[in-house]
């Protein structure tokens, strides 16, 4: 979409959800898809509870989308006191926004040229590389659905004079004209000066996201290339020995193309260093790299990648859901020096063996769930049956 007169040919068919603040970018998405969309359209709105006017907008989101038709959620944000309380707003808005999204819906956000601009020059003062600088992309897999940005290339102007032309009302959030957040500094005080002096500065920024991203992609591009060749990703783990064949930088190139496939947060230069000097370190030392919620571990020559918050998988394995039912079913888990018998074998061996021939790392093995029968082992998770010896 160039323009508020047309469709939007990536939205014809979608199942729409907007990010709906009550701002006048909202607002306007809010009007324009419900012309052209009005039966596939769903508003949710993030309450952060940071301003003695949130239940005033929220009421006005609300009684918004009454008045149009529009079903309507909304969504109360708890946020920690921290010191970058924006940034952390941010991640937990879109955080509550993904878990909200239903399969193969769209959520759709007011960004603009002018936020585009805003963020290239927020990440250039944060010394982001060429990820960073591509900026905001305007669409990306997001929860289970896509984040769509359909104004990213409309400028603040035309909204504005969309606005004016359609007769819309909306709120002013207070926190906008708040110098101490690091967008408004920019928007307020700095943007205004460059652009006394840089002709057409937005456009001029947008036009070097645009390069970033092609060189996004280009980079990308080679490790996907460098990880084929090479070998380098079985199961969702990094070989090792196959990446110390190639230069530092290319090794970089690919954990940073890794993490993003995982969505992981984009490690700092000083954790990305931690983890080139892991790929060298003692087999039998399993090191640990971690940075925010997220780990990388090594093992056996193998690099594992950790989210830390992610909810542990805890759908039923077959064994199970073959003793569930059983009388005197129990699930256990390993003790320190605990020795097992598996099927065919005379003897018993030590459970910490065998779970070192399985491959299983070790932050993993003491989640095993063993499933009991009295006091009868009968089958542990990912390693399977036990000797039966009453059979």
């Amino acid at each position: 979409m160039e323009d508020f007169k047309t469709k939007d040919s990536f939205l014809k068919d979608k199942k729409i959800v907007l990010g709906l603040s009550g701002g006048i970018d909202s607002v306007v998405l809010l009007h324009y898809l419900h012309k052209h969309y009005p039966n596939n359209l769903r508003a949710v709105h993030c309450n952060h509870h940071l301003s003695k006017h949130c239940s005033e907008w929220e009421v006005f989101c609300k009684d918004l989308c009454a008045a149009l038709n529009i079903p309507y959620t909304n969504i109360d944000i708890k946020l920690l006191k921290v010191s970058n309380i924006e940034e952390n707003a941010r991640k937990i808005r879109y955080h509550s926004l993904s878990c909200n999204l239903e399969k193969n819906e769209i959520l759709c956000t007011a960004h603009h040229q002018n936020d585009q601009a805003e963020t290239l020059l927020l990440q250039l003062f944060r010394g982001c590389g060429v990820a960073g600088l591509a900026a905001m992309p305007k669409s990306k897999p997001f929860g289970k659905g896509t984040h769509y940005r359909p104004m990213l290339n409309i400028g603040k102007s035309v909204i504005l004079k969309y606005a004016k032309n359609n007769h819309l009302s909306w709120v002013e959030d207070d926190s906008n004209m708040n110098k101490k957040f690091r967008r408004n500094f920019l928007r307020l005080t700095i943007i205004p000066k460059l652009e006394a002096v840089y002709k057409n500065l937005t456009l001029t920024l947008l036009r070097s996201a645009k390069h970033q991203s092609e060189a996004l992609h280009l980079i990308q591009d080679l490790a996907k290339i460098d990880i084929e060749k090479n070998k380098i990703i079985s199961n969702n783990q990094l070989n090792v020995k196959c990446l110390m064949q190639l230069e530092s930088y290319r090794i970089k190139n690919i954990l940073r193309y890794h993490l993003s496939v995982l969505s992981f947060l984009t490690p700092s230069d000083k954790v990305m260093q931690q983890m080139l000097d892991l790929l060298s370190a003692k087999a039998d030392a399993n090191p640990l790299v971690n940075w925010g919620n997220f780990e990388m571990r090594r093992y056996k020559d193998q690099l594992y990648f950790i989210n830390t918050q992610v909810t542990k998988n805890k759908e039923r394995c077959r064994y199970y859901d073959e003793f569930k039912n059983v009388a005197h079913f129990s699930i256990r888990y390993r003790n320190a020096a605990q020795r097992i018998k598996l099927p065919g074998k005379t003897h018993s061996q030590s459970l910490k063996k065998v779970l070192q021939e399985a491959g299983i790392p070790p932050w993993e093995r003491n989640a095993l769930k063993m499933y009991y029968i009295k006091d009868e082992l009968r089958a542990m998770e990912r390693i399977g049956y036990m000797q039966n010896d009453s059979c």
